[in-house]
């Protein structure tokens, strides 16, 4: 059995991934894909977590674990996301790092299913926004406090996904940038669940239709309707193009306030993600889904 852990991460997917696949439950289980209720999954991890630690949940317990999940016992893919996988919001930067937690939580929650092929699924964002969007999600009042001396010039996300390979080897990592989602939303969805490729979702384009204003989303509709796009390549150019014109602003700007950041500094460190990106697509066991 496959397990797919979409760990978020915080401030990138809000759920969306999860709510369009658990509009296709019945279809997604006839293709022996299951993606069930977070109430039946979330609270019975974390406890396992908190309980197990370091230590290997027994056979006995792992299948305990998938039938507190599932009730069906012919399923091959199990999807389960949750931001918070590897922690809270406010753990999200320690000692010059991004999620120090992934060096024993990633391990700890791929020992939950120790007899089950694991795979690892996230966004990562610009931490010239992610930073903010993180500070405010932990609500704490203080940035300092919340920065815990870290230099953001020196957070890297390929540090964070190679200290995760190294802590899950026999886990491929399947990575994108968020703010590349609205491009790649199709091949993002079929990676994470597995669905076959002719599969076509209930409610795939509520994302995208979400970030432009109704008339533009109503058009883009009405266009790929008339022009069906013959390759996914060919879609995402036909939706980078409305989202060109018809975009709500606020939907895809965010506006950044903290102490010290001046429009310089925030330039840099999104050159420096730019950069960054370059050694996460060099990074062995990681697939890089990008436009």
């Amino acid at each position: 059995m496959e397990i797919a852990l979409h760990l978020g991460l915080h401030c990138t997917d809000e759920d969306r991934l999860l709510k369009c696949l658990q509009k296709n439950t019945n279809q997604l289980a006839s293709e022996g894909i299951l993606v069930p209720e977070i109430g039946r999954y979330r609270p019975v991890i974390r406890e396992m977590l908190q309980v197990l630690k370091d230590t290997a949940p027994s056979p006995e317990t792992q299948q305990t674990l998938i039938d507190a999940m599932v009730d069906d016992d012919h399923a091959q893919r199990i999807v389960l996301s949750h931001d918070s996988f590897l922690g809270v919001p406010g753990r999200a930067v320690e000692a010059n790092t991004l999620y120090t937690t992934v060096a024993y939580r990633a391990p700890r929650l791929r020992a939950l299913f120790a007899d089950c092929d694991v795979q690892f699924y996230f966004a990562i964002r610009d931490p010239a926004s992610f930073i903010p969007a993180a500070f405010e999600r932990a609500q704490e009042t203080n940035f300092d406090a919340f920065m815990e001396g870290s230099d953001a010039l020196t957070l890297r996300w390929s540090n964070m996904i190679a200290r995760l390979r190294e802590a899950v080897p026999d886990c491929p990592v399947t990575v994108w940038c968020n703010e590349d989602t609205p491009l790649i939303w199709n091949t993002v969805l079929q990676a994470l669940s597995g669905h076959d490729a002719d599969t076509v979702l209930e409610g795939r384009d509520d994302f995208i239709n979400g970030l432009m204003s109704p008339p533009g989303a109503g058009r883009l509709q009405s266009y790929l309707e008339t022009h069906p796009p013959k390759t996914e390549q060919q879609r995402r150019k036909i939706v980078e193009a409305f989202l060109d014109k018809y975009s709500i602003s606020d939907a895809l700007e965010e506006e950044i306030d903290l102490p010290g950041w001046t429009e310089e500094y925030v330039a840099r460190l999104s050159t420096l993600y730019e950069r960054d990106l370059t050694l996460i697509r060099q990074l062995p066991g990681v697939t890089f889904i990008e436009p």
